[in-house]
Protein backbone atom coordinates (compact mmCIF):
# COMPACT_ATOMS: atom_id res chain seq x y z
CA UNK A 1 0.00 0.00 0.00
CA UNK A 2 1.42 3.28 -0.92
CA UNK A 3 1.75 6.07 1.38
CA UNK A 4 -0.94 7.90 0.26
CA UNK A 5 -3.43 5.12 -0.14
CA UNK A 6 -2.43 4.86 3.50
CA UNK A 7 -3.59 8.19 4.53
CA UNK A 8 -6.34 7.84 2.46
CA UNK A 9 -7.81 5.18 4.82
CA UNK A 10 -6.77 7.25 8.09
CA UNK A 11 -8.67 10.18 6.79
CA UNK A 12 -11.88 7.91 6.15
CA UNK A 13 -11.72 6.04 9.25
CA UNK A 14 -11.14 10.03 11.24
CA UNK A 15 -14.23 10.92 8.88
CA UNK A 16 -16.43 7.88 9.96
CA UNK A 17 -15.71 8.39 14.15
CA UNK A 18 -16.69 12.45 13.82
CA UNK A 19 -19.89 10.99 11.94
CA UNK A 20 -20.30 8.61 14.65
CA UNK A 21 -19.66 10.79 17.39
CA UNK A 22 -21.85 13.50 15.78
CA UNK A 23 -24.71 11.15 15.61
CA UNK A 24 -24.41 9.99 19.00
CA UNK A 25 -24.98 13.38 20.51
CA UNK A 26 -27.63 13.91 17.98
CA UNK A 27 -29.85 10.91 19.78
CA UNK A 28 -28.71 12.04 22.89
CA UNK A 29 -29.61 15.36 22.62
CA UNK A 30 -32.90 14.04 20.90
CA UNK A 31 -33.43 11.99 24.23
CA UNK A 32 -32.41 14.63 26.46
CA UNK A 33 -35.06 16.76 24.71
CA UNK A 34 -37.49 14.91 24.92
CA UNK A 35 -36.90 13.87 28.86
CA UNK A 36 -37.01 17.51 29.42
CA UNK A 37 -40.55 17.93 27.02
CA UNK A 38 -41.71 15.39 28.90
CA UNK A 39 -40.77 16.47 32.50
CA UNK A 40 -42.25 20.47 31.39
CA UNK A 41 -45.04 19.26 29.28
CA UNK A 42 -48.42 21.39 30.87
CA UNK A 43 -50.62 20.00 33.26
CA UNK A 44 -54.42 20.21 33.02
CA UNK A 45 -55.84 23.12 33.51
CA UNK A 46 -56.76 23.58 37.24
CA UNK A 47 -60.91 23.48 36.41
CA UNK A 48 -61.37 26.52 38.94
CA UNK A 49 -59.36 28.58 37.43
CA UNK A 50 -61.98 29.36 34.94
CA UNK A 51 -64.89 30.60 36.67
CA UNK A 52 -63.91 34.07 38.13
CA UNK A 53 -65.75 36.92 40.25
CA UNK A 54 -68.08 39.19 37.83
CA UNK A 55 -68.91 42.62 39.11
CA UNK A 56 -72.22 41.67 41.19
CA UNK A 57 -69.62 40.51 43.50
CA UNK A 58 -66.98 43.29 43.48
CA UNK A 59 -67.28 47.01 45.37
CA UNK A 60 -68.84 49.28 42.71
CA UNK A 61 -68.29 52.78 42.55
CA UNK A 62 -71.72 54.73 43.70
CA UNK A 63 -73.52 51.98 45.79
CA UNK A 64 -74.01 52.04 49.04
CA UNK A 65 -72.45 49.67 51.52
CA UNK A 66 -73.96 47.95 54.24
CA UNK A 67 -72.59 47.64 57.27
CA UNK A 68 -70.96 44.23 58.90
CA UNK A 69 -71.02 44.95 62.96
CA UNK A 70 -69.36 42.26 65.58
CA UNK A 71 -68.10 39.86 65.96
CA UNK A 72 -70.89 38.52 68.59
CA UNK A 73 -70.92 35.83 70.64
CA UNK A 74 -74.13 33.25 71.02
CA UNK A 75 -74.00 30.79 74.21
CA UNK A 76 -75.96 27.66 72.79
CA UNK A 77 -77.93 25.50 74.95
CA UNK A 78 -78.56 22.99 71.57
CA UNK A 79 -74.42 22.17 72.32
CA UNK A 80 -73.65 23.16 75.52
CA UNK A 81 -70.37 24.37 76.24
CA UNK A 82 -70.10 25.48 73.02
CA UNK A 83 -70.89 29.03 71.27
CA UNK A 84 -70.79 30.56 68.04
CA UNK A 85 -69.31 33.91 66.98
CA UNK A 86 -71.58 35.50 64.40
CA UNK A 87 -71.37 39.09 62.21
CA UNK A 88 -74.38 41.02 60.86
CA UNK A 89 -74.63 42.81 57.99
CA UNK A 90 -76.63 45.84 58.22
CA UNK A 91 -77.66 47.25 54.38
CA UNK A 92 -77.24 50.97 53.60
CA UNK A 93 -81.30 50.61 52.79
CA UNK A 94 -82.17 49.40 56.17
CA UNK A 95 -84.63 50.62 58.66
CA UNK A 96 -86.27 49.82 61.60
CA UNK A 97 -89.72 50.97 60.63
CA UNK A 98 -89.46 47.89 58.03
CA UNK A 99 -89.14 44.42 58.11
CA UNK A 100 -86.74 43.40 56.82
CA UNK A 101 -85.41 39.61 55.05
CA UNK A 102 -82.98 37.84 56.21
CA UNK A 103 -80.30 35.60 55.03
CA UNK A 104 -77.64 33.55 57.05
CA UNK A 105 -74.51 31.90 55.94
CA UNK A 106 -73.07 29.61 57.32
CA UNK A 107 -68.98 29.22 57.40
CA UNK A 108 -69.90 33.02 58.07
CA UNK A 109 -65.55 33.82 57.94
CA UNK A 110 -65.36 32.25 54.39
CA UNK A 111 -68.67 33.89 53.15
CA UNK A 112 -67.83 37.79 54.28
CA UNK A 113 -64.03 36.99 53.85
CA UNK A 114 -63.29 40.64 51.56
CA UNK A 115 -60.48 38.68 49.49
CA UNK A 116 -62.00 35.77 49.44
CA UNK A 117 -64.08 33.83 46.54
CA UNK A 118 -67.68 34.60 47.41
CA UNK A 119 -67.60 38.02 49.15
CA UNK A 120 -71.39 37.98 49.99
CA UNK A 121 -71.53 41.44 51.74
CA UNK A 122 -70.58 42.53 48.02
CA UNK A 123 -73.10 41.09 46.18
CA UNK A 124 -76.18 42.06 48.57
CA UNK A 125 -74.67 45.57 48.18
CA UNK A 126 -75.42 45.28 44.60
CA UNK A 127 -78.49 43.73 44.24
CA UNK A 128 -79.96 45.50 47.12
CA UNK A 129 -79.59 48.49 45.27
CA UNK A 130 -80.34 47.85 42.21
CA UNK A 131 -84.30 46.26 43.79
CA UNK A 132 -83.17 42.79 42.61
CA UNK A 133 -83.91 41.30 45.75
CA UNK A 134 -85.28 42.81 48.85
CA UNK A 135 -83.68 44.76 51.65
CA UNK A 136 -82.56 42.14 53.98
CA UNK A 137 -80.51 41.52 57.03
CA UNK A 138 -77.65 38.64 56.45
CA UNK A 139 -76.19 37.12 59.64
CA UNK A 140 -72.20 35.19 58.57
CA UNK A 141 -72.14 32.54 61.60
CA UNK A 142 -69.44 29.99 62.12
CA UNK A 143 -69.71 26.90 63.48
CA UNK A 144 -69.78 26.32 67.32
CA UNK A 145 -66.76 25.33 69.39
CA UNK A 146 -65.68 26.41 73.18
CA UNK A 147 -64.07 29.16 74.46
CA UNK A 148 -60.82 27.08 74.42
CA UNK A 149 -60.70 26.42 70.53
CA UNK A 150 -59.50 28.41 67.83
CA UNK A 151 -61.90 30.34 65.46
CA UNK A 152 -62.44 29.19 61.99
CA UNK A 153 -60.46 30.86 59.58
CA UNK A 154 -60.60 30.99 55.83
CA UNK A 155 -57.35 28.45 55.64
CA UNK A 156 -58.86 26.42 58.66
CA UNK A 157 -63.02 25.99 58.50
CA UNK A 158 -62.67 24.01 62.12
CA UNK A 159 -63.31 20.55 61.08
CA UNK A 160 -60.38 19.37 63.27
CA UNK A 161 -60.39 21.35 65.97
CA UNK A 162 -64.32 22.52 66.20
CA UNK A 163 -67.95 21.53 67.02
CA UNK A 164 -68.64 21.53 62.77
CA UNK A 165 -68.54 18.17 61.96
CA UNK A 166 -71.43 17.32 64.45
CA UNK A 167 -73.08 20.62 63.72
CA UNK A 168 -73.25 20.52 60.08
CA UNK A 169 -73.23 17.07 58.98
CA UNK A 170 -75.56 15.51 61.54
CA UNK A 171 -79.26 14.92 60.62
CA UNK A 172 -80.89 15.87 63.07
CA UNK A 173 -82.44 19.44 64.86
CA UNK A 174 -80.06 20.61 67.34
CA UNK A 175 -78.75 22.95 64.73
CA UNK A 176 -81.70 24.35 63.57
CA UNK A 177 -82.14 25.19 66.92
CA UNK A 178 -79.39 27.38 67.36
CA UNK A 179 -80.43 29.19 64.21
CA UNK A 180 -84.15 29.49 64.91
CA UNK A 181 -84.62 29.35 68.95
CA UNK A 182 -81.36 31.09 69.57
CA UNK A 183 -79.66 33.19 66.74
CA UNK A 184 -82.92 34.19 65.74
CA UNK A 185 -84.09 35.63 69.19
CA UNK A 186 -80.93 37.91 69.95
CA UNK A 187 -81.53 39.33 66.35
CA UNK A 188 -84.93 40.40 67.25
CA UNK A 189 -83.67 42.21 69.91
CA UNK A 190 -81.97 44.68 67.86
CA UNK A 191 -83.63 44.08 64.31
CA UNK A 192 -87.21 44.54 62.72
CA UNK A 193 -87.43 41.13 60.89
CA UNK A 194 -90.12 39.66 59.06
CA UNK A 195 -91.54 36.81 60.79
CA UNK A 196 -92.56 35.29 57.05
CA UNK A 197 -90.70 32.56 56.92
CA UNK A 198 -90.78 33.04 53.48
CA UNK A 199 -88.72 35.73 53.78
CA UNK A 200 -85.70 33.75 55.39
CA UNK A 201 -83.31 32.21 53.49
CA UNK A 202 -80.19 29.99 54.50
CA UNK A 203 -77.19 28.45 52.85
CA UNK A 204 -73.31 27.65 53.20
CA UNK A 205 -70.95 25.83 51.44
CA UNK A 206 -69.94 21.94 51.97
CA UNK A 207 -71.17 20.87 55.45
CA UNK A 208 -72.23 24.61 55.74
CA UNK A 209 -74.49 23.24 53.12
CA UNK A 210 -76.06 20.43 54.12
CA UNK A 211 -76.58 22.24 57.11
CA UNK A 212 -78.36 24.89 55.67
CA UNK A 213 -81.15 21.81 53.83
CA UNK A 214 -81.29 20.52 57.11
CA UNK A 215 -82.50 23.32 59.35
CA UNK A 216 -84.83 24.43 56.62
CA UNK A 217 -85.75 20.78 56.50
CA UNK A 218 -86.16 20.33 60.23
CA UNK A 219 -87.73 23.97 60.69
CA UNK A 220 -89.71 25.11 57.36
CA UNK A 221 -92.11 27.01 59.05
CA UNK A 222 -88.92 28.78 59.91
CA UNK A 223 -87.16 29.02 56.71
CA UNK A 224 -87.92 27.97 53.44
CA UNK A 225 -84.80 29.06 51.04
CA UNK A 226 -81.84 27.22 50.94
CA UNK A 227 -78.70 28.10 49.27
CA UNK A 228 -76.22 24.74 48.74
CA UNK A 229 -72.30 24.62 47.01
CA UNK A 230 -71.02 21.62 46.64
CA UNK A 231 -73.11 20.86 49.50
CA UNK A 232 -71.83 17.44 51.20
CA UNK A 233 -75.41 15.39 50.82
CA UNK A 234 -73.05 12.43 51.70
CA UNK A 235 -72.11 9.84 53.82
CA UNK A 236 -69.86 11.75 56.15
CA UNK A 237 -72.84 11.06 59.15
CA UNK A 238 -75.53 9.87 57.18
CA UNK A 239 -76.47 12.65 54.60
CA UNK A 240 -76.29 10.44 51.32
CA UNK A 241 -80.30 9.33 52.12
CA UNK A 242 -82.00 12.39 51.61
CA UNK A 243 -82.97 11.98 48.53
CA UNK A 244 -85.26 8.96 49.70
CA UNK A 245 -86.31 10.68 52.84
CA UNK A 246 -87.45 13.46 50.50
CA UNK A 247 -89.26 11.00 48.19
CA UNK A 248 -91.09 9.80 51.06
CA UNK A 249 -91.70 12.81 52.88
CA UNK A 250 -94.68 14.68 52.30
CA UNK A 251 -93.48 17.83 50.14
CA UNK A 252 -92.35 20.67 52.49
CA UNK A 253 -92.88 24.71 51.27
CA UNK A 254 -88.83 24.82 50.17
CA UNK A 255 -87.08 26.56 47.02
CA UNK A 256 -83.31 25.24 47.07
CA UNK A 257 -80.66 26.05 44.49
CA UNK A 258 -78.04 23.27 44.11
CA UNK A 259 -74.35 24.13 42.64
CA UNK A 260 -72.02 21.22 42.06
CA UNK A 261 -69.32 20.08 39.74
CA UNK A 262 -68.25 17.12 38.11
CA UNK A 263 -64.65 17.28 39.69
CA UNK A 264 -66.00 17.88 43.06
CA UNK A 265 -64.93 14.85 45.35
CA UNK A 266 -65.52 11.72 43.64
CA UNK A 267 -64.96 8.96 45.97
CA UNK A 268 -62.58 7.10 44.21
CA UNK A 269 -60.10 5.63 45.76
CA UNK A 270 -56.51 4.68 44.59
CA UNK A 271 -56.94 1.19 44.03
CA UNK A 272 -59.86 1.91 41.74
CA UNK A 273 -62.62 1.25 44.41
CA UNK A 274 -65.24 3.34 44.59
CA UNK A 275 -68.26 4.35 46.99
CA UNK A 276 -70.92 6.11 45.80
CA UNK A 277 -72.07 7.37 48.73
CA UNK A 278 -69.61 9.42 49.31
CA UNK A 279 -69.37 11.07 45.90
CA UNK A 280 -70.29 14.43 45.86
CA UNK A 281 -71.42 15.36 42.37
CA UNK A 282 -73.42 12.34 42.27
CA UNK A 283 -75.36 12.74 45.47
CA UNK A 284 -75.96 16.23 44.38
CA UNK A 285 -77.77 15.03 41.45
CA UNK A 286 -79.70 11.91 43.12
CA UNK A 287 -80.76 14.96 45.37
CA UNK A 288 -81.25 17.38 42.67
CA UNK A 289 -83.54 14.34 41.33
CA UNK A 290 -85.63 14.12 44.17
CA UNK A 291 -86.80 17.34 44.99
CA UNK A 292 -87.68 17.66 40.98
CA UNK A 293 -89.67 14.58 41.02
CA UNK A 294 -91.26 15.34 44.49
CA UNK A 295 -92.89 18.86 43.20
CA UNK A 296 -89.96 21.16 44.84
CA UNK A 297 -88.96 24.87 43.78
CA UNK A 298 -85.30 23.20 42.76
CA UNK A 299 -82.96 24.85 40.36
CA UNK A 300 -79.41 24.35 40.01
CA UNK A 301 -75.78 24.42 37.92
CA UNK A 302 -73.57 21.67 37.42
CA UNK A 303 -69.98 23.07 36.42
CA UNK A 304 -66.57 21.50 36.05
CA UNK A 305 -65.00 22.56 39.58
CA UNK A 306 -63.30 21.10 41.75
CA UNK A 307 -64.79 20.98 46.10
CA UNK A 308 -64.61 24.21 46.87
CA UNK A 309 -66.28 27.81 46.18
CA UNK A 310 -64.68 29.14 42.79
CA UNK A 311 -68.04 28.80 40.82
CA UNK A 312 -70.40 28.70 43.72
CA UNK A 313 -69.15 32.15 44.18
CA UNK A 314 -69.08 32.99 40.87
CA UNK A 315 -72.54 32.38 40.45
CA UNK A 316 -73.88 33.84 43.90
CA UNK A 317 -75.55 37.10 42.25
CA UNK A 318 -78.01 34.80 40.17
CA UNK A 319 -78.35 31.72 42.85
CA UNK A 320 -79.56 34.80 44.90
CA UNK A 321 -81.96 36.43 42.39
CA UNK A 322 -83.56 32.94 41.39
CA UNK A 323 -84.06 32.50 45.29
CA UNK A 324 -85.36 35.61 45.98
CA UNK A 325 -87.24 36.45 42.87
CA UNK A 326 -90.43 36.39 44.47
CA UNK A 327 -90.48 39.79 46.24
CA UNK A 328 -93.07 42.72 45.69
CA UNK A 329 -92.55 44.31 41.98
CA UNK A 330 -94.15 47.00 41.18
CA UNK A 331 -95.61 47.05 37.07
CA UNK A 332 -96.71 50.81 37.61
CA UNK A 333 -94.81 52.87 34.79
CA UNK A 334 -95.39 56.18 36.72
CA UNK A 335 -94.35 54.46 39.91
CA UNK A 336 -91.16 56.34 40.07
CA UNK A 337 -90.10 54.61 43.45
CA UNK A 338 -89.87 51.22 41.78
CA UNK A 339 -88.17 52.35 38.60
CA UNK A 340 -85.06 54.13 40.95
CA UNK A 341 -81.57 52.72 42.97
CA UNK A 342 -82.61 52.36 46.49
CA UNK A 343 -81.26 54.86 48.28
CA UNK A 344 -79.27 54.37 51.95
CA UNK A 345 -82.17 55.15 54.74
CA UNK A 346 -82.28 58.32 55.76
CA UNK A 347 -79.83 58.67 59.25
CA UNK A 348 -82.28 59.88 62.36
Amino acid sequence: MTVSGFRTIIRFVKVAMTMRRLLSGTMVGALTCGLMQAQTAPQAPNPDSFYKLGPDSLEQGGVPRGEIRGPFTLPSSAYPGTQHTYWVYVPAQYTPSEPASLMIFNDGQAFKNPAGNIRAHNVLDNLIFRREIPVMIAVFINPGRTPEQPEPTPQNWGDKDTNRPTEYNTLDDRYARVIVDELMPALGKDFNISTNPERHGIGGASSGAIAAFTVAWQRPDDFRKVLSIVGSFTNIRGGHVYPELVLKTERKPLRVFLQDGRNDNRALAANGNYDETRDWFYQNVRLMEALSKKGYEVNYAWGMNRHGQAMGGAILPEMMRWLWRDHPVSTDPRDMTERSLRSPAAKN
